[in-house]
C-alpha cells in the first residue's frame, strides 16, 4: 500500500482491514484493497501472542509457588496462594489444545527459579533445580495450590 496506514496508525489499519475482509466475505470484489502481507503476519502473530500470554501466566504462577516453598513463614503466603490460583485460572482460560506442544514447562520453571533468586536475596528454603510440574499439573481445574506444593519437596533449611 503506498500510504502505509499499517505503520502510521495500526488501530485504523486493523479496522479498515476488518471492514474489507467482511466485504470480501460478503462477495464484494475488494481483494486488491486488502493488505494481505500484513494481514497474514498479524493473524500469525496473534496466535503466537496467545501462546506467550499463557506461558507468561504459567511462569508467574510458578514464581509464586516457588515463593510459597522458599518462604513458608512469610506474611505474604495468603497473597501468593491467591495469585497462584488467579494466574493458573487465567492460563487455563487461555489454553487451547494446540498450545500443548508449544509450552515448555521446564523452561518456564527455570526462568521462574532464576527470577525468584534474582528478586529476593533472603535465605530461602531448598527448592528443586529440576521442574517437578507437568503441564497437566498446572492445568488441573480448579487450580489446587495444596496439591501442587508437595511436588516442590519437603521443607528443609538451605545450607
Amino acid at each position: 500500500m503506498p500510504d502505509d496506514l499499517y505503520e502510521r496508525d495500526f488501530l485504523s489499519w486493523s479496522e479498515q482491514q476488518a471492514d474489507l475482509l467482511r466485504r470480501l466475505a460478503a462477495g464484494e470484489l475488494v481483494n486488491e484493497a486488502v493488505d494481505w502481507p500484513h494481514v497474514i503476519e498479524e493473524v500469525q502473530d496473534l496466535g503466537l501472542s496467545q501462546v506467550q500470554r499463557v506461558a507468561s501466566l504459567f511462569e508467574r504462577a510458578i514464581v509464586h509457588l516457588l515463593k510459597l516453598r522458599a518462604y513458608p513463614h512469610s506474611l505474604a503466603q495468603r497473597k501468593w496462594r491467591g495469585e497462584v490460583a488467579l494466574f493458573l485460572g487465567q492460563a487455563q482460560d487461555g489454553f487451547t489444545p494446540s498450545m500443548r506442544h508449544r509450552l515448555d514447562i521446564p523452561r518456564l520453571y527455570a526462568r521462574a527459579l532464576h527470577a525468584l533468586r534474582t528478586q529476593d536475596a533472603r535465605r530461602a528454603r531448598v527448592i528443586p533445580e529440576d521442574c517437578p510440574f507437568t503441564l497437566d499439573d498446572l492445568l488441573s481445574d480448579p487450580p489446587d495450590v495444596a496439591r501442587l506444593m508437595p511436588k516442590l519437596g519437603r521443607h528443609r533449611d538451605a545450607g
